[in-house]
């Protein structure tokens, strides 16, 4: 009787325990969702933005047309990425877009009225700040990825996880041009 009573104790252990892990994978899981839904508002916002500031740069007939037409495509790249949740593909359309926003504002500096002019001063620190805010959730986005992927590896957590299907996720990095700076003597030239 009392073999039997350890016997279920220990199982009844078992059990909470198992459980546990498995609430502390969903929570994990969770919490990469809530951080790309994070990512994902700012990249809405920022989405909108950007033919506004194509427009004002498009009233200087001069300016770069260039410029305009690859941050277009990369706007549009990024839009496809973000609604497939495509994180490799958004790494490297974000890299192309911050490169190409980068561009337009050097290129700006050639151009005195398109600098002073108040929407376009209002759009660059409006992209600007929201360029920032997906830094910062691009961020947290990754450190929660990590998290994540860590407690899936883990035993005997890797046991659960493989067991409920949780899979790794990717972190979200930028394309390497992202990281360079920009050429400043190709764009005036």
């Amino acid at each position: 009787m009392s073999f039997m009573l350890v016997f279920f104790a220990i199982l009844l252990i078992a059990a909470i325990y198992f459980v546990s892990l498995y609430n502390n994978l969903v929570q994990l899981k969770h919490g990469v969702s809530k951080a790309w839904a994070n990512i994902d508002v700012l990249l809405k916002q920022r989405h909108d933005e950007l033919p506004k500031l194509v427009e004002v740069c498009k009233q200087y007939k001069q300016f770069e047309q260039e410029t305009l037409q690859r941050v277009i495509a990369a706007r549009s790249q990024v839009q496809t990425a973000r609604e497939g949740q495509d994180i490799e593909a958004l790494g490297k359309a974000e890299g192309a877009l911050r490169m190409g926003l980068g561009n337009i504002f050097a290129v700006a500096e050639a151009y005195p009225e398109l600098k002073a002019n108040e929407n376009f001063m209002q759009l660059q620190t409006r992209i600007t700040g929201l360029e920032n805010g997906i830094a910062d959730r691009r961020e947290l986005y990754n450190e929660s990825v990590n998290i994540y992927n860590v407690g899936i590896e883990q035993f005997p957590a890797v046991m659960i996880a493989g067991a409920f299907n949780f899979t790794s996720k990717p972190l979200l990095e930028f394309a390497a041009a992202e990281k360079t700076d920009v050429d400043m003597k190709s764009l005036f030239s």
